[in-house]
């Protein structure tokens, strides 16, 4: 089962760090257990959560003061933590500029 992984599914936590949400892998484990983090809809705890290309993600990032929430829909699983242009490639960003109001 272990090839599997990077191919079918990834760690939530790891991809998320490569897709450079936060600078430490840490740092994004502690978001998901914080309860940070919903997959499909769903509220996730557990950093080793299985994450596919597909999911959307709803992110409650910035902490209570700033009140951010994202939503991507991830569309690769990270082969590796490259540059920004690369991190921004694995997700869809939902809420994009013509999602507010006009």
């Amino acid at each position: 089962m272990a090839e599997a992984e990077d191919r079918d599914w990834q760690r939530l936590d790891k991809w998320l760090w490569c897709a450079r949400l936060s600078k430490t892998r840490s740092a994004c484990a502690a978001l998901v257990e914080r309860g940070a983090v919903r997959l499909n809809r769903q509220p996730v705890d557990k950093p080793h959560a299985r994450l596919r290309p597909g999911d959307i993600l709803t992110l409650a990032v910035g902490g209570p003061e700033r009140g951010v929430v994202k939503v991507w829909r991830v569309l690769a699983l990270a082969g590796r933590r490259g540059p920004p242009a690369e991190a921004r490639s694995l997700y869809e960003d939902l809420e994009g500029p013509s999602a507010g109001p006009a």
